[in-house]
């Protein structure tokens, strides 16, 4: 080594030396602190130290108002071996809150309420008896912990909630999935005002169909399976556009459109355009108002209902026929239903073996059609008694169920189950204002979606002890008219159109309380 070399060694040997006899000189036992030359003990204080010299290896703060550890604040003090936090006001504890503490091997926590997932390395922490032990997802990490550790740990019991107090934290089981819940986040906006979106499926690619009354048109959208969002894909003109609904009938791609004025149309998807064309115009010689389509299937037979919302029209039903020897390929008017009832909505369902069609109005009662396997056609079956002024009808089921939700503007939207071959009301909600309650499930999950033009969408959850709707969060669309369902790419979405606002996308996403 050269003689530059060793004085430049020796300058910052004796720079480090100095510079620890300084931080040892300029140490300043805190106040409310007495320091000896291995141990600092804190009674009362509100703040830990930031550093301390090396020798200490026992740093002690109790009875203070210590209200949370953050990770690595005790990085700086890499000999710690002993660290007691008795009898502070502490309601957390953060990840990696001891790391860099290489040789802490003894933690003492009594008396607060904690929550630190990582105890498995120390050899006593039998100082958690007496903690104010909350009982709650949060802490679920150490009623996991307790039943695995084989460490001596005393018994804790919990403090709460009331119908855990008393009980031993080791004795409690664990459901699987007890501390994950859901929510919904939102994933895209689309600037389109609509009245409805129908989302479908054609070759292996997802579509949606909006009806956009503002812009005249029937905007059809696909998902982008890269951006993982949906795209414009095409546009169908029109006036006054109030419905897009999608059926796909052997090798025809539908889209039906209903119009307020300039009748109603059905439009086929052409391969070699790679767009929507018109296929047919639809008789509608007695509608006036269309409010709604309902499309369904009864044995082989594709059906769709047309619900006219005027008090001079009728909801008409409509047939498929492909009879090309008589030039019949399209829908046609099957059977004229319901007569100057000012219908909204309609929904077709199958229980016990029969078809019904239920049609609801702001007038009168909803009715229920029976289908006559003889006939071949509807006839009046019964009536929905005591609930007024229904926007919107949806069928849904339950653990095997069938329910109905029924959207009411006024006074409460309803929950109801079919039992004894009659639809019974389980359940009212509050809903001033409300156009669509909309039910949809994923996974085992079950949800109501109350749309409203005056406050923010209420998601509610099925209780299965109680076998009703709790409420579960608020999310933000204006002017809500549907709630649809996107399943692709492993992930969930549900897709709302907004008549005044940009239509939303929300993911459905899993959260694990305990972490």
């Amino acid at each position: 080594m050269t003689s530059s070399e060793q004085w430049l060694a020796l300058s910052v040997a004796l720079l480090c030396f100095y510079a620890g006899a300084e931080c040892k000189r300029n140490f300043k036992c805190p106040s409310g602190c007495t320091c000896t030359k291995e141990t600092i003990i804190c009674v009362g204080t509100a703040q830990i130290p930031r550093t301390i010299p090396n020798e200490i290896n026992s740093l002690s703060m109790v009875n203070g108002s210590i209200a949370e550890i953050t990770e690595g604040m005790f990085s700086l003090m890499p000999s710690l071996q002993l660290l007691l936090l008795n009898a502070n006001s502490l309601t957390t504890i953060k990840d990696d809150a001891f790391s860099g503490l290489p040789h802490l091997e003894y933690l003492s926590i009594l008396l607060c309420e904690i929550k630190y997932p990582s105890f498995q390395r120390f050899k006593d922490v039998s100082y958690l008896r007496g903690n104010s032990f909350q009982c709650i997802c949060e802490n679920k990490w150490l009623m996991t912990w307790l039943k695995n550790t084989n460490a001596t740990v005393s018994d804790v019991f919990c403090a709460g909630p009331n119908d855990m107090k008393g009980k031993r934290l080791n004795d409690l089981p664990i459901p699987p999935g007890e501390c994950i819940s859901t929510d919904f986040v939102r994933h895209q906006s689309i600037p389109v005002q609509a009245m409805s979106a129908d989302i479908f499926s054609f070759k292996e690619d997802i579509y949606i169909a909006l009806a956009a009354p503002n812009t005249n048109s029937c905007v059809i959208m696909e998902w982008d399976h890269i951006e993982m969002n949906f795209r414009k894909f095409d546009n169908i003109t029109g006036k006054s556009v109030v419905g897009c609904k999608s059926v796909l009938i052997e090798n025809h791609v539908l889209i039906l459109v209903t119009q307020l004025f300039g009748g109603s149309h059905i439009y086929k998807f052409d391969d070699q355009q790679n767009k929507f064309t018109k296929f047919q115009t639809v008789e509608v010689f007695n509608i006036s108002k269309p409010n709604d389509i309902e499309v369904f299937q009864i044995e082989n037979d594709w059906y769709f209902v047309i619900v006219d919302s005027s008090k001079a029209g009728i909801s008409t039903l409509y047939k498929w026929m492909d009879q090309p020897e008589r030039n019949e390929t399209g829908f046609y008017s099957y059977q004229f239903l319901h007569e100057w009832f000012r219908d909204t909505d309609a929904e077709f369902v199958e229980v016990d073996g029969k078809s019904y069609l239920i049609l609801i109005s702001r007038s009168q009662p909803p009715v229920i059609y029976l289908w006559n396997k003889s006939t071949l056609k509807f006839v009046l079956h019964s009536e929905i008694p005591n609930v007024d002024d229904v926007v919107a009808v949806k069928a849904f089921r339950v653990e095997g169920d069938l329910y109905l939700a029924m959207t009411c503007y006024i006074g409460d939207s309803k929950v109801l189950k079919w039992a004894n071959k009659q639809f019974t009301e389980i359940q009212a909600l509050p809903s001033r204002g409300a156009m669509i309650l909309q039910p949809f499930t994923f996974s085992d999950r079950h949800y109501l979606a109350l749309g409203s033009d005056y406050s923010f969408t209420q998601i509610y959850l099925w209780d299965v002890e109680t076998k009703t709707f709790h409420k579960f969060k608020d999310i933000y669309v204006q002017s809500p008219r549907s709630f649809t369902v996107l399943t692709n790419d492993r992930r969930n979405f549900i897709f709302s159109p907004s008549f005044k606002g940009k239509s939303m996308v929300f993911e459905h996403i899993f959260v694990d309380l305990s972490l």
